[in-house]
């Protein structure tokens, strides 16, 4: 199988779910029963919640490659509250039964993703949130949920242990996105490690229509005076700066943005929260 899916490979995409798992197993296979049950970096859930999210997370996600293969549609969770009820129930397992789901739900996963017909790849599919999309896009957002919450795990793997084109990727992906919510501060990030540029929002302001040249065209039966306007884009004027690994976690909520610089100096703005 050799699929085009979005920017890769379906081919590519599986193996670095199955990279990004071997590491989250590792990572989980070496806590204690003890340490399992100690809080994790999500307010609210220790390690056994997030572990167990990320175990119920393929499931879900395997649903709707169901979805994609048989053409009926197949919820990612019978709701979100049997889901919630689910990481509830699994959270308080021993630190040998977690690691033992993480890895059976994973290969489950990556089989189905593994046997899924080639067409069946850009079958719409629809998750418990968000809008419909293909479901090549299924293998990006199980890889997401792995390597973002392993970092959430507290066991030693961190931002900066993200490989550069995951974080690379995450933040074209995520700027693109909250670029559409008005909420969203207008700003240029850039990452300091490499030297790339993401524009989380461009600036608007608004000029008088009337102002707008001999070009502009006012619509049928209205003639432009002084005091409309019109919207335009900008470049932003704040620029914020500093490694990528700590953009992305502190544009997902998982970092205070503390050693983000910003010019003019000042204060970081508020970012939506995503997901």
């Amino acid at each position: 199988m050799n699929t085009s899916a979005g920017p890769h490979s379906v081919d590519l995409l599986i193996d670095r779910i199955g990279d990004a798992t071997t590491r989250l197993l590792a990572s989980a296979s070496a806590l204690t029963d003890q340490q399992a049950r100690e809080a994790s970096l999500l307010p609210g859930w220790s390690r056994g919640h997030v572990l167990t999210h990320v175990a119920r997370n393929a499931d879900g996600l395997q649903n709707l490659l169901i979805w994609a293969s048989t053409g009926e549609e197949t919820p990612q969770y019978p709701s979100l509250a049997a889901r919630e009820e689910q990481i509830e129930a699994g959270a308080g397992r021993s630190a040998a039964e977690l690691a033992a789901d993480i890895a059976e739900s994973a290969q489950a996963f990556v089989a189905r993703a593994r046997e899924l017909p080639e067409q069946a790849w850009l079958t719409e599919v629809r998750g418990s949130r968000g809008p419909s999309h293909p479901a090549w896009f299924t293998l990006h957002r199980r890889l997401f949920e792995v390597e973002i919450h392993h970092a959430d795990l507290a066991a030693g793997y961190q931002p900066s242990d993200w490989p550069e084109w995951f974080i690379t990727e995450q933040l074209y992906r995520i700027t693109g996105e909250l670029a559409g919510n008005p909420a969203t501060p207008a700003a240029l990030l850039t990452d300091s490690s490499t030297g790339r540029q993401y524009l989380l929002r461009r600036a608007a302001y608004a000029k008088l229509a009337a102002a707008a040249g001999p070009d502009h065209e006012a619509e049928p039966g209205h003639e432009a005076e002084p005091g409309d306007e019109t919207e335009t884009a900008a470049a932003p004027d704040l620029a914020i700066t500093g490694p990528g690994d700590l953009l992305l976690a502190w544009l997902l909520g998982r970092d205070s943005g503390a050693d983000l610089t910003t010019d003019p100096a000042g204060s970081l703005p508020v970012v939506p929260s995503y997901g």
